[in-house]
Formats: structure tokens, C-alpha cells, sequence
């Protein structure tokens, strides 16, 4: 009896609760403004991945944290995921990565990186709001991420959009295992705006 209710509940409410979700993570290529300056935000293609590598060997001192391996992962996964990147005149200047798992009421960012003749142009932030935006649309109650704790203006970000520390995370990076800040926004304290 139960089975059967489940399978009715899921016919008649989970048909909804997809479209939503689709809805919610489905990102039109659009042009926007940021302080002024016209750029393109897209969902990331399998295409973007080399470029994004590139950013990230262009802000971690010629380590790329993620290859290509990664990076396609991430990308096959759309029903929990959402890639984003921002270009002006067809160069990819940043990119950021968020999962949205069903099962858990906190969208975790995954990867953001500015290149860095961009940083502090208001693109990393534009990206989180999107992404801040999409949660709040799915109904999420926090949005989490790690920092590295020698990366005082990304935390400086964080801290604008509201995140709050939430503990340390020893030895996380691999390689250098370089602690992380662990960070979390509360999003019921963040006004919607869509």
C-alpha cells in the first residue's frame, strides 16, 4: 500500500518538483552588466574546460587544483550542478561551480575563480548571487563553500555576501594541504531579488 502511494505521490507532485528544479537550474546565455562593463554569462560547455584550467593555473601560482577529468565530471551531472562562466569579447574571464543536491538543503560552491586582471571587478560576486539566487529559488536553507585561509580577499567577498565562518578545515588542499576556512550563509537572512 505504501509503495503504491509513493508511486501516485511521485507521479502527481515529482513531475512538479522536476520542472521546478529544471527550471531553477536552467541558465539562458545572456548579456550582463557589472560596475558599468557589459560581459556574457553562460552555463559552462565541455568546451569552456581548457580555459578553465587555464584560470585556475593563472590563480593558484600554475597549479590547476582541477583537471579536465573533473571539470567533465561536474559538467555531466545537470540535474545537481550548475556551471556558470562569465567572457567579455569571447575570452572566459571566470567561472564558478555549485551542487544542488536533492537530498541536502545546503548548495555547495564547488569552484570559483576570477583571472586575476578581473579580480575585484565584481564578477565573483555577480556569480555567487546568481548562484544564491538559484538556491533560494529551490527553496535551500544555506549555502556553504571552503576558502583557502591564505586567501584573505576571497574571504573579504564572502564576508560582503554575508557568509559567516563556520570552522577550519585542517590540512584540506591537496598538495600543499593548506588549511580551509569552512563558510556558510544562513540564506533566510539574505533578501530575494529576482
Amino acid at each position: 500500500m505504501l509503495k503504491k502511494f509513493r508511486i501516485w505521490y511521485q507521479s502527481i507532485f515529482g513531475n512538479r518538483q522536476n520542472v521546478a528544479r529544471e527550471a531553477a537550474l536552467d541558465v539562458k546565455n545572456q548579456r550582463v552588466e557589472i560596475n558599468g562593463i557589459t560581459y556574457f554569462v553562460a552555463k559552462a560547455l565541455f568546451t569552456d574546460i581548457p580555459e578553465m584550467i587555464e584560470i585556475e593555473r593563472a590563480v593558484y601560482s600554475g597549479q590547476a587544483p582541477w583537471d579536465a577529468t573533473a571539470f567533465a565530471s561536474e559538467l555531466r551531472r545537470e540535474r545537481d550542478r550548475l556551471y556558470l562562466v562569465i567572457r567579455k569579447n569571447d575570452q572566459l574571464l571566470a567561472f564558478i561551480g555549485c551542487t544542488f543536491e536533492e537530498c541536502d538543503e545546503d548548495a555547495h560552491i564547488t569552484n570559483i575563480a576570477v583571472i586575476p586582471d578581473y579580480q575585484r571587478h565584481g564578477l565573483g560576486q555577480h556569480l555567487i548571487q546568481v548562484m544564491i539566487k538559484r538556491a533560494q529559488r529551490l527553496g535551500y536553507r544555506s549555502m556553504s563553500l571552503e576558502v583557502r585561509i591564505s586567501n584573505e580577499n576571497a574571504q573579504r567577498l564572502y564576508r560582503s555576501l554575508q557568509f559567516e565562518q563556520a570552522g577550519i578545515k585542517r590540512g584540506y588542499y591537496f598538495g600543499d594541504h593548506e588549511d580551509a576556512v569552512d563558510m556558510v550563509l544562513d540564506l533566510s537572512k539574505v533578501n530575494q531579488t529576482d
